[in-house]
């Protein structure tokens, strides 16, 4: 009878904590929100808004995953960013490489081009590997790179950044010039607040960082995200 009561308390609290638990991940990685409860989450890769216009192989939930470092780092920027009414809003953490393997399958379909006009606009679909937009490995399958925006705290709409995510064109880059003063500042306060608690930013995507001295810096999982 102890032991029923017991695990009836355990499963409240964990309840009403909001705790993710839905399988058994590798050490090292946890749910986000078992971290950081008040995140929002919005994987793009779990929908079908996306720059292949499908759920992608490997999302089987709107669930973050990352390492547990990260999400300890990633908690520092919340809070701070919540200092001034403002929040993150993350688009992809934890990418499993049955994933990536269908960027990869996908990219080699050259008629297949349902979101073009959204997301690749001015690129070939033939260039997608040269120009670097497509890989056959991403650092998001090492747990310690994340996809994310901030939002305002009162509406949750993200900031306006000068272009969406994942769109591949120069217009993504840091350092793109033609876009307005606030878009520049919106960028730069994403920079200084992720660089501050060790994220390294990828150049061409103002939205994608990693983790400095991750834990995984050389494997790639592929454990399904649920």
């Amino acid at each position: 009878m102890k032991n029923k009561i017991l695990f009836f308390l355990i499963a409240s609290a964990v309840l009403t904590l909001g705790f993710e638990q839905k399988q058994d991940l590798p050490e090292g990685f946890v749910y986000a929100k078992n971290i950081i409860p008040d995140l929002d989450v919005e994987l793009r890769y779990f929908g079908s808004y996306n720059f292949v216009g499908d759920t992608i192989d490997g999302y089987n939930a709107n669930t973050l995953i990352i390492t547990k470092v990260t999400a300890e780092k990633l908690k520092l920027v919340q809070d701070e960013l919540q200092t001034q009414n403002l929040c993150l809003k993350v688009y992809d953490g934890y990418r499993p490489q049955r994933a990536v393997n269908h960027f990869v399958r996908w990219a080699k379909v050259l008629d297949d081009t349902l979101m073009k006009s959204d997301f690749y606009p001015k690129v070939k679909k033939q260039n997608l590997f040269n120009s670097g937009y497509i890989a056959s490995k991403s650092g998001h399958s090492r747990g310690s790179t994340l996809d994310l925006t901030i939002a305002d705290g009162e509406t949750g709409e993200p900031l306006d950044m000068g272009s969406p995510f994942d769109f591949f064109g120069e217009q993504s880059w840091v350092d793109y010039s033609n876009i307005t003063e606030e878009q520049k500042q919106n960028r730069q306060l994403l920079q200084t607040v992720m660089l501050k608690h060790n994220f390294r930013n990828y150049p061409k995507e103002w939205w994608h960082f990693t983790l400095r001295w991750e834990p995984f810096p050389k494997t790639f999982f592929d454990f399904e995200v649920e």
